[in-house]
C-alpha cells in the first residue's frame, strides 16, 4: 500500500503551500498539469532552470519535483470533462503511469492548480491509482 496526497496551489501563498507539504511529509511533487510552464503565478510555473519556478521552490524545501504532463486534462474545455477524463484513464492508464515508478521518492503528492479536489482532474488520477494500484490518498485542502 502506497500512501499519497493531492494538492492544488490555487489561492495559496508559496510559503504556505510548502509548509502544507512539509507538514504532511511529502517527499516528491508529481505535477499533473498539461502545461506547467503556463502557470499564472511564477512561483508555480515550471522553469527551464531547476533552481527557479516550482522546482526551485520545492527544492529549497527538500521536496522533489516530477512533471507528468501526459496526465494533464486534455478535456478541460468540454462541459463533460470529468466523464471524458475518467474514460481516458480507463483506456490508456497503464501507458500513462510509466514514469511513476518506485524510483519516485514517496510519499508523493499530485499537484494541479485547482484548490478544491472536487473541481480538478487530479481526483481522477488519484482514483485510478487507488483502484488499480491500491494507493491510499489524502486530499490536502
Amino acid at each position: 500500500m502506497t500512501l499519497a496526497f493531492t494538492i492544488g496551489y490555487g489561492g495559496r501563498r508559496p510559503d504556505a503551500f510548502v509548509a502544507l507539504l512539509a507538514a504532511n511529509g511529502v517527499r516528491t511533487i508529481v505535477d499533473v498539469r498539461l502545461r506547467p510552464d503556463k502557470a499564472s503565478v511564477g512561483s508555480y510555473a515550471k522553469a527551464r532552470e531547476s533552481d527557479k519556478g516550482i522546482a526551485g521552490l520545492l527544492g529549497r524545501a527538500g521536496i522533489g519535483y516530477l512533471s507528468l504532463p501526459e496526465l494533464g486534462n486534455l478535456f478541460l474545455d468540454y462541459p463533460d470533462w470529468p466523464t471524458r477524463y475518467a474514460d481516458f484513464l480507463g483506456r490508456v492508464g497503464p501507458l500513462l503511469f510509466d514514469r511513476l515508478t518506485s524510483e519516485v521518492h514517496a510519499p508523493i503528492c499530485l499537484l494541479c492548480a485547482e484548490k478544491k479536489v472536487t473541481e480538478c482532474h487530479r481526483r481522477h488520477v488519484a482514483d485510478y491509482l487507488a483502484r488499480e494500484r491500491g494507493w491510499v490518498f489524502t486530499h490536502i485542502e
